[in-house]
Parts: C-alpha cells; structure tokens; sequence
C-alpha cells in the first residue's frame, strides 16, 4: 500500500513555485492524519484547491476509486491564482508533490 513507508518527503519545483508552504504541508498532514490506515491508497492521489467562501479547502481523491472522496477544510486564505491539481506521487517510499504540468 502507497505512503506506508516513508523515506522521504519532496515538493517538485512547480509545487514550491505556485503554493506558500502552508499548503504543501496540509497535503502531508492530510495524507498522515485522515487518510492513512483510512482507505488503501493509490501510487498516485490527487488534491484539489477548492475556494471555500475565501478560505482553502482541499479535496482528496483517486483516479481509481471515483466513489471515493473527502473534503477537508483550512483556516489559509485562498488565492485564486494558485493552480488547482496537484497530485501526490509515492516512488518507494520517496513522496513528492507536485503539479499536474509536471506529471
């Protein structure tokens, strides 16, 4: 199972680029805290940017299990400018996240 075995944890250029760190580190705390041991995870999940009456929420979704999905909310400011999908990728236990361009 995908992001059991953590070696180590990675943004990819674009994601460092376009999104304050804040929010890269709410897609680590996601992943840690509402969906491991949760639900079996694909090598791939995605994350999208959701505006939320001006504040970030994040929805939390696999290409493989479309019935699948969780909305989490965060008291960030969201910026409209931030791209929308982003994606997390676990290469043997090396996690990155980066945009949906750089897949």
């Amino acid at each position: 199972m995908a992001f059991t075995n953590t070696v180590a944890r990675y943004a990819s250029f674009g994601t460092i680029q376009s999104i304050p760190g804040e929010v890269i580190d709410s897609f680590w705390y996601i992943i840690d805290n509402n969906l491991k041991g949760v639900f079996i995870l694909e090598n791939t999940i995605n994350f999208e940017l959701m505006n939320n009456h001006g504040a970030l929420s994040v929805r939390f979704s696999q290409d493989d299990d479309p019935e699948t999905s969780m909305v989490i909310d965060f008291n960030y400011e969201f910026d409209n400018d931030w791209p929308r999908l982003f994606h997390a990728v676990d290469n043997m236990g090396r996690e990155t996240i980066m945009t949906r361009m750089e897949m």
